[in-house]
């Protein structure tokens, strides 16, 4: 299961930090990433992790302000936002897979085969 939150409403250049509180993995060899939807538009891969190594993917708009890292427990992932702006507003989702090998087509939504229930990120200009 996974559980998202740290959502809100930030001014444009502010920042946030998401949460993915992860439960019912027993193992320590998969990818969670963060996703998000805008509406009106598909959704996007903003980052991903690997549980073991940590091995990290970013997309590309949200490169040097978007960090996502996992606590040492691996039962959190958390995404820091930074210098946010308001083409970042969206539901923000995490995801989990456990099949493949952690690699840049999990900045899409196809390999997901768990999900949250998103939180709201609205950025105002």
């Amino acid at each position: 299961q996974l559980v998202e939150s740290g959502g809100g409403l930030v001014e444009t250049g502010g920042s946030l930090r998401l949460s993915c509180r992860i439960s019912g993995y027993t193992i320590n060899d998969y990818t969670v990433g963060w996703l998000r939807q805008a509406p009106g538009k598909e959704r996007e891969g903003v980052a991903c992790i690997n549980m073991n190594d940590r091995t990290t993917y970013y997309g590309d708009s949200v490169k040097g302000r978007f960090t996502i890292s996992r606590e040492n427990n691996r039962r959190t992932v958390y995404l820091q936002m930074n210098n946010l702006k308001p083409e970042d507003t969206a539901v923000y989702y995490c995801a989990a897979d456990v099949d493949l090998i952690t690699s840049t087509f999990h900045l899409t939504s196809a390999p997901y085969e768990t999900w949250g229930q998103g939180t709201q990120v609205t950025v105002s200009s």
